[in-house]
């Protein structure tokens, strides 16, 4: 085993090394579901662009997704299809105006949509696309006023206790929400019927106590009510504004950009304003080629994937004096955080986070600062014009803990509970950005192995101690940012290990058992984007170099010698590397943008975390 697992590193490398680009970053496709295709679409029909050739792309690749069944799903093994991807893929399509409305594809969509309850079924965010396009009545989304947006930060509940995501995501919806907008074409479908009668909306009791403390909040804003109306709209506009990138984009996304540029027109902006034309060329400057197409990702990975590659790279062996690993260490470090954005409310820190795209400078993370610290920690020890960097990027990230001792991805603290009954499907997700068993071990695992802190710094063991309370009763850790419980009790594994938790430990040792008693029959792991729905674990019916890589290297982190399911994993391992090119032919999402609705393919993870489970075991077993 010991010649293949040094061939399969030597491969896996190389293909690496040659996919790089010049400037030393590397590209791979964030490939996601279809709404981003779908909205594009949409997107220039409503705004009567020219763009043929783009929508004819896009088109194929839709149909291309479409299951015999004709509906569309988020993931392979997902029952039957997904609503919500099914009606936007759908009113995407009869929107093209490049098929016909008879065609039995759509007429197997429709029947499916109706079948499952109609649009009133569907995610709160397909609903208010179908309603800023006339096809679902505003008075059945968001009862909350668009004043919500004024009520200071001292008030128990706010705008800004909200997420960043749900922030960036809000501010567009509530200004198209007040302002009832409707943008119709020539050619925009007619779709209604789809819509089914809706019965008079229930709210819990959460939900209304929630609506109460609002309520509360605008009622204390001294001023007169027109005013105060004028006044959050202005509001809105400008924190949108505010959040413009380089590109065009606001916050880099694809999902705030769409419903930013509908709140623009709302307002009374033209179609060929400046901001909007800008808006529309910095989305369509993230498609990227896929099996299927030509796809629109919801926000380019390049520095996440170059920051994971890079560190994979020189952890197996490439040294940083290589060409490879300079040129990706110099792309890492302009990428670096300079500006401060929201995160610096509660932070106090300055800047020096790095974000998820080459766009983003003003919306770093918690996972990819510690991702590129790693990939810059052995230039940085020899080059002191690299170190100020790394030693900025760590008092960011120290900054950033959470008050319960655990890490968040965006902003500190943003965690009352309450929020999490917003009335918008996915809230109890995405409203707040709480503490994270995957993203607290992958904080640890950094500021441990490359940072040498322990257990006995005072914030290492204060993570220690968060991580220890939120491990399941069956031993494992759930993952928000991956899928699902693999990925969790990895990063809770590798984080513990590598700031000194004895392997020894009760805690360990319990995990290590459940990632035993879920191994695949094939040696493998997998595991179903079900899991993140469920809250429980559900597995694949074959095993992905990812989660098998994640459960190898949590093993091989607490066994001092290769046991039967290590063994058997690696030769599972090396046989899913072993193709053609080096690579498995089962592709699976696993990694989850917004649980039960946003699940992506990241292309790079099939090489970076299998080359550092093999060169894991090598290091350690010889």
């Amino acid at each position: 085993m010991k010649k293949n697992i040094e061939n399969t590193i030597r491969n896996i490398q190389q293909h690496l090394l040659q996919m790089q680009n010049a400037e030393g970053s590397w590209s791979f496709c964030f490939e996601n579901s279809v709404i981003t295709d779908a909205y594009m679409i949409i997107l220039l029909r409503s705004l009567e662009a020219d763009e043929e050739e783009l929508i004819s792309k896009l088109v194929n690749r839709l149909w291309r997704l479409q299951t015999r069944e004709g509906t569309w799903k988020l993931f392979d093994d997902e029952r039957d299809g997904n609503l919500s991807s099914t009606i936007e893929a759908y009113f995407a399509l009869r929107f093209s105006g490049m098929v016909a409305k008879e065609d039995k594809r759509l007429q197997q969509a429709e029947r499916f949509i109706e079948k499952n309850g109609g649009f009133h079924k569907a995610h709160s965010i397909t609903k208010f696309m179908l309603a800023v396009h006339g096809q679902y009545d505003w008075k059945h989304l968001l009862p909350i006023p668009i004043q919500f947006l004024l009520i200071p930060k001292i008030f128990p509940v706010n705008f800004w206790d909200l997420s960043s995501y749900a922030r960036g995501h809000l501010a567009p919806l509530m200004l198209l929400k007040d302002l009832r907008f409707q943008l119709r074409t020539n050619d925009t479908p007619q779709i209604q019927e789809l819509s089914r009668f809706i019965s008079e909306v229930r709210y819990s009791q959460r939900e209304l106590k929630l609506f109460s403390k609002i309520n509360e909040g605008i009622q204390s804003l001294a001023s007169i009510p027109s005013h105060l109306h004028q006044q959050a709209r202005q509001f809105a506009l400008e924190y949108m504004l505010q959040r413009l990138e380089r590109d065009g984009t606001y916050l880099s996304y694809f999902s705030t950009t769409f419903y930013m540029i509908y709140a623009l027109l709302a307002l009374g902006y033209k179609k060929s304003d400046p901001v909007i034309v800008k808006a529309v060329q910095g989305l369509k400057e993230m498609a990227c080629e896929t099996k299927n197409g030509l796809h629109i990702q919801n926000s380019p990975s390049t520095v996440w994937d170059t920051a994971l590659i890079s560190h994979a790279l020189q952890e197996s062996g490439v040294g940083p004096d290589e060409q490879s690993i300079e040129g990706s260490v110099d792309y890492l470090v302009r990428m670096q955080h300079f500006k401060y954005g929201d995160w610096a409310l509660e932070s106090g820190v300055r800047p020096g986070g790095w974000g998820f795209s080459e766009s983003n400078s003003i919306h770093p993370d918690v996972d990819d600062t510690t991702a590129a610290l790693r990939a810059i920690t052995y230039a940085a020890a020899g080059n002191p014009h690299i170190r100020p960097s790394w030693d900025r990027g760590l008092d960011w990230i120290l900054g950033m803990q959470n008050r319960d001792g655990g890490f968040p991805a965006f902003e500190k603290n943003k965690t009352k509970s309450i929020l999490t009954s917003f009335p918008m499907d996915g809230a109890e997700a995405a409203a707040i950005d709480p503490s994270t068993p995957d993203l607290t071990g992958r904080a640890l695992e950094f500021l441990g192995r490359q940072a040498g802190l322990n257990n006995d710094h005072p914030q290492v063991k204060k993570g220690v101690e968060w991580l220890k309370l939120m491990q399941k009763d069956d031993g494992s850790w759930y993952g928000r940012w991956g899928v699902c419980y693999i990925y969790g009790t990895w990063a809770a594994i590798t984080g513990m290990r590598a700031v000194g938790v004895s392997s020894s430990d009760k805690y360990l040792q319990r995990a290590k058992k459940w990632l035993e008693s879920i191994q695949q029959k094939d040696g493998g792991w997998g595991e179903s984007c079900y899991s993140d729905q469920e809250k429980t674990f559900v597995p694949l019916s074959f095993s992905t170099p990812s989660q098998t890589a994640w459960a190898l290297e949590s093993l091989i982190c607490i066994e001092d010698k290769p046991t039967p399911a290590i063994d058997l994993g690696m030769m599972a391992l090396l046989d899913m590397m072993s193709g053609t090119k080096g690579i498995t032919t089962q592709t699976y999402p696993t990694g989850v943008g917004l649980p039960g609705n946003f699940y992506i393919h990241y292309h790079s993870y099939q090489w970076i975390w299998p080359l550092l489970t093999l060169n894991r075991y090598k290091e350690k077993y010889g």
